[in-house]
């Protein structure tokens, strides 16, 4: 059976990031860094930036490129919200989703809810 889970991006709250606004007078959302590998054989490094739109994930890149996820209550956590490559999930140690898409992989911090656990 495929369990819930919430990502994690700020602690305490059960779904994560939410859509608030950066410092008084800054036109950037508040943004969460999270470990990134943009491109085949590069390392993780935490210089991607997450904005929340709802229930979509905007993952800004250093480049200014950027990914959008969807999240989802099925199990897998997010889909691509756009673009033609599907996202391939997977746990790792540590309560993190590492999401790939192509060659650039993701990694978002995550908890398991308990199956009995209702979603928002």
């Amino acid at each position: 059976m495929k369990r819930p889970f919430a990502l994690g991006l700020v602690p305490g709250l059960v779904l994560g990031l939410t859509g608030c606004g950066g410092p008084a007078g800054s036109r950037d959302p508040a943004m969460r860094t999270i470990d990134c590998a943009l491109g085949e054989s590069h390392p993780f490094l935490g210089e991607c930036r997450v904005e929340v739109a709802g229930r979509v994930l905007v993952v800004h890149h250093p480049d200014g490129g950027f990914r959008r996820f969807q999240r989802v209550d099925d199990g897998r956590g997010v889909i691509v919200a756009d673009g033609a490559e599907p996202a391939k999930v997977r746990w790792i140690s540590g309560g993190i989703l590492e999401v790939a898409v192509g060659q650039d992989r993701y990694r978002f911090p995550a908890t398991v809810r308990p199956d009995d656990a209702k979603t928002p």
